[in-house]
């Protein structure tokens, strides 16, 4: 059964992080251990660099395990 859907946010973008979709490939975290560190729990911190920065390495992820979306969008979606 796949675990559940796990989500990180900032005041602008949220990560989402699907544990049941992650391959391990370690990009993340060696792309931005100050992001991603699974050797610390939450193991994703969304003020450890830029929104950008945290876009770019998000879309690195080759299984789609992580995601992400701006927060506006959501409001508007919701409003």
């Amino acid at each position: 059964m796949a675990k559940e859907t796990l989500k990180y946010s900032s005041e602008e973008i949220t990560v989402v992080w699907k544990p049941g979709l992650c391959q391990h490939s370690t990009l993340c975290w060696k792309g931005l251990i100050t992001v991603f560190n699974p050797n610390e729990r939450p193991w994703i911190k969304m003020d450890g660099a830029s929104t950008e920065r945290i876009i770019d390495q998000v879309k690195k992820c080759p299984s789609g395990a992580l995601s992400y979306f701006r927060n506006e969008e959501k409001k508007e979606i919701k409003d």
